[in-house]
């Protein structure tokens, strides 16, 4: 019954570009629809990428989750860019990492329970994560004192754009080397061809990336209307939301036991924001006529590199434990106070 309605529920996306483009809905009542819109699409992402990883294994399954899911999210960003939005980027980007890492990774341990992750996959990418705020310190330091956004910093950050994504390159192949010398598990009878599963996920994220323009535009709107600062919601809610196909799609995957592949799925996910998302906006933003610096504040870089820590020492032994999926929720919910209070 509930993948009856699930299934059902995907017509919500088209309703969503209905209601914006033909009925010029209003901005809170766009908000809702276009979140509940993205849920069933998360789902479905969740769907094709199980099912992609019945033939490629958890560790490229949930490398495919992860670039499909951060699709949404590098378009919210280059949308918010070209708005002279650079705080809500850099708060999106911020809330992307530790939220993946702290809230999606917790629910998943909470779902599943005790299962395996793969230690030495994540050993790897949650210290591309620890690397890259290190790294991001070059230009948020000095955007502590006087405007972030000023043009010495712009140029501070291309550099520093640059290493982050040759560590991405690096960090993947090493991890993709790492899962095709693994074992891998037969398919199931049942599985979808991996042909299939890759247009599906292909068709489902430009429909999430869609109805996540949607749900930006009517944010701002949404935000004066529950009395919300601009970081606040961008480090929070436009984070959540437009890595909704990350988060449902682990929770669901470790509620049905493949904890390795939830787990997966939020560190990669992460890594991908920290070492690929940030520096690709920042660099493309060079040709635009608004500028990203990556200049954080000091709450930001704190809590990623909390995150990173807390996931390290939860995952080192290979073992998923329920406890530790509430230590990390508990976390997040600190980090989300320290949003609010900042």
């Amino acid at each position: 019954m509930a993948r009856r309605i699930l299934w059902a529920s995907l017509a919500l996306a088209p309703v969503a570009f209905a209601a914006r483009y033909a009925f010029h809905l209003g901005a809170t009542a766009l908000f809702v629809l276009a979140a509940a819109a993205l849920v069933p699409l998360a789902w479905l992402i969740g769907e094709a990428t199980e099912h992609a990883a019945e033939h490629t294994g958890p560790g490229v399954g949930g490398f495919l989750n992860a670039s499909f899911g951060n699709a949404p999210e590098l378009i919210i960003a280059l949308f918010a860019i070209a708005d002279g939005l650079p705080g809500v980027v850099r708060g999106t980007i911020t809330g992307s990492v530790v939220s993946n890492i702290l809230l999606v990774l917790g629910v998943a341990m909470i779902a599943g329970g005790k299962g395996k992750v793969d230690a030495r996959s994540l050993r790897w990418q949650l210290a591309g994560v620890a690397g890259a705020v290190v790294l991001l310190l070059v230009t948020s330091v000095p955007g502590w004192h006087g405007s972030p956004n000023r043009h010495s910093l712009v140029l501070a950050g291309i550099p520093v754009a640059v290493v982050l994504l040759a560590a991405y390159l690096w960090i993947t192949v090493k991890n993709l080397r790492i899962h095709r010398d693994a074992a891998r598990p037969e398919a199931d009878a049942h599985a979808w061809s991996l042909q299939t599963s890759l247009a599906i996920l292909a068709i489902a994220t430009l429909a999430t990336a869609l109805v996540s323009e949607i749900l930006v535009h009517s944010l701002h709107a949404f935000g004066k209307a529950v009395g919300l600062n601009e970081f606040f919601i961008a480090v929070v809610i436009v984070a959540i939301v437009g890595n909704a196909a990350e988060h449902g799609s682990a929770i669901v995957i470790a509620k049905r036991g493949n904890t390795q592949l939830a787990t997966e799925i939020a560190i990669t996910s992460s890594m991908q924001v920290a070492l690929f998302v940030a520096p690709v906006v920042a660099l493309v933003s060079l040709a635009l006529s608004n500028r990203l610096t990556l200049a954080f504040r000091p709450v930001e870089i704190a809590t990623m590199a909390l995150a990173a820590g807390l996931a390290w020492l939860v995952t080192r032994d290979g073992t998923s434990k329920r406890w530790e999926g509430f230590l990390l929720v508990g976390a997040y919910a600190g980090a989300v106070v320290a949003y609010a209070l900042s």
